[in-house]
């Protein structure tokens, strides 16, 4: 005989819709035998060991590339540990993939505090705000990804927040409106943005810690990329891990997923060892040279100088050329292009310059 017995989620402090949880119960002979605890609530309190798998940094020791934030946060960190204050609030800006979410889960572990994690377009409302505010507790990390796409308005909310630790909440409104204070928990607020620049001035300022990430070296993503393999098991080369490290554009990011991508090129070729051989095999069917360059960035700097004769010519021409988008160009190719020294922007348009010509292998024409 089987029977269903209802008790509240409440008691087990789980706030849900229908507030009952469903425990199974087996009678055989008239003796009641429960189901394991583990049975029951398995799908709470076991976690997923793949997505456990820590290929993030833990701690500023792990964090290797940025040798001077490193240095600067360690400082900042000992000493608001030493007087028992929330750290500073920082702000993390460069390129995508460099690592400021990951510095912000870092911070969080070195000042055992909780991590909230959102972003600037999920926070529409200036209830949304107060919700998450008001819910943080003493020294908690709000991290606010992509925070140069706050409303202003809702950047008005966060000056106060951020300085006085205390919310001016509008109520109502027309002849009954009224402003309520409302005290906050003293928090830490770690923005990060890949477009410093679209900040205003106010919120800019009111950040103690300001750092920016820049490109990688051959040989910080180098010991990245042993890293990641150790973790994920994979047995590789130093050259091996080299020549990956040289096709990644200077990011952490690039460089695991290009890792990744070789490890299952060894895994349908049938080899458990990837040596530099395999890696260029598997990295040339992605068309990525050994100076990081796509097949797009080697469209773009051969349009320039096989048809405009090196430049200067309009971004809009050479989008148009390409049937790609400005945007796109602007934001994700020309970035890399620029600091590798292939491609210039002038006042007249783009140019291709003598390195450019010099890797596509054609005669550079003074």
């Amino acid at each position: 005989m089987r029977f269903i017995n209802l008790h509240f989620l409440k008691e087990i402090g789980i706030a849900c819709e229908f507030d009952f949880l469903l425990e199974f119960s087996l009678v055989t002979d008239h003796k009641v035998q429960i189901m394991p605890d583990s049975f029951i609530h398995s799908s709470w309190n076991k976690k997923d060991d793949s997505a456990e798998i820590p290929l993030r940094p833990q701690a500023l020791s792990e964090f290797v590339g940025q040798d001077t934030i490193v240095k600067r946060l360690e400082v900042s960190i000992l000493a608001a540990k030493q007087r028992n204050e929330p750290l500073g609030h920082c702000l993390f800006h460069g390129p995508p993939g460099l690592g400021k979410t990951t510095l912000g889960t870092i911070l969080s572990k070195a000042m055992q505090t909780d991590l909230v994690l959102t972003s600037g377009p999920s926070i529409e409302k200036a209830g949304d705000l107060a919700g998450i505010l008001t819910n943080l507790k003493e020294g908690d990390i709000l991290f606010i990804d992509e925070i140069h796409r706050l409303n202003r308005a809702i950047e008005e909310y966060l000056y106060a927040a951020m300085e006085d630790f205390f919310l001016d909440l509008m109520i109502d409104s027309g002849p009954a409106a009224r402003s309520i204070q409302v005290k906050l928990n003293r928090f830490t607020l770690v923005g990060a943005t890949t477009r410093v620049g679209l900040l205003s001035s106010p919120m800019r300022s009111r950040f103690t810690l300001n750092f920016r990430l820049n490109y990688y070296c051959s040989t910080f993503l180098e010991k990245i990329i042993m890293r990641t393999g150790q973790i994920l098991g994979i047995f590789l080369t130093k050259k091996a891990c080299l020549s990956i490290a040289k096709r990644a554009r200077g990011t952490p990011r690039i460089a695991n997923n290009l890792l990744k991508w070789v490890r299952d090129f060894a895994q349908i070729k049938g080899f458990s060892r990837i040596d530099e051989l395999l890696a260029n095999e598997a990295l040339n069917m992605l068309e990525i040279d050994e100076l990081g360059l796509d097949e797009m960035d080697k469209k773009i700097l051969s349009t320039l100088i096989d048809y405009y004769q090196g430049g200067p010519v309009g971004i809009s021409t050479i989008a148009a050329a390409l049937s790609e988008e400005i945007h796109t160009l602007e934001e994700v190719y020309e970035p890399y292009l620029i600091t590798q020294g292939f491609l210039k922007r002038t006042p007249r348009g783009r140019e291709a310059t003598a390195l450019a010509y010099q890797h596509l292998k054609i005669p550079f024409k003074t």
